[in-house]
């Protein structure tokens, strides 16, 4: 019973976190990149009011109920893609809390009505790496779906 509770955060947490983080890769981020600096970070700063706490909280929550999940069927076939979801949900974080959240930062600290001539546009870099963590999402959601059928 223990394992198909954990199962169902963890399927229930990697799904939200990939579907927020596609949903940003194929519809939100490409609005964004069409608009003139000022606004883009303007709005960029709005946006990112919504998504934290909550999505660092659910990325966590998926995260230890998917390796709990992984110690608790230790030597059953639900293991492995349990433990390899709960480390593509970690690395997704990790690209998240070293990629994506300093520029965040940075975008926080500027002006939207004084941004300088030669501003270094981080748009680009941004969206490689919200690419990368929504297909570590991703496969977290395919792996922790493939653990819970194996149950």
């Amino acid at each position: 019973m223990l394992s198909q509770v954990l199962a169902v955060l963890a399927l229930t947490a990697s799904g939200i976190g990939a579907g927020v983080l596609t949903s940003v890769a194929i519809s939100v981020f490409p609005a964004l990149c069409t608009m003139p600096p000022g606004r883009y970070v303007e709005t960029h700063r709005l946006f990112g009011k919504g998504f934290h706490p909550t999505m660092p909280i659910v990325f966590n929550v998926g995260m230890v109920a998917a390796l709990a999940l992984a110690v608790l069927e230790w030597g059953e076939p639900a293991a492995l893609p349990a433990a390899a979801g709960a480390v593509a949900l970690l690395a997704s974080q990790c690209v998240s809390h070293l990629g994506n959240v300093p520029i965040n930062r940075r975008l926080a600290a500027l002006d939207p009505e004084r941004i300088p001539d030669d501003w270094d546009d981080p748009r680009p870099r941004w969206r490689m790496l919200n690419r990368v963590r929504a297909g570590l999402a991703v496969a977290a959601l395919v792996l922790v779906g493939g653990a819970s059928a194996l149950l």
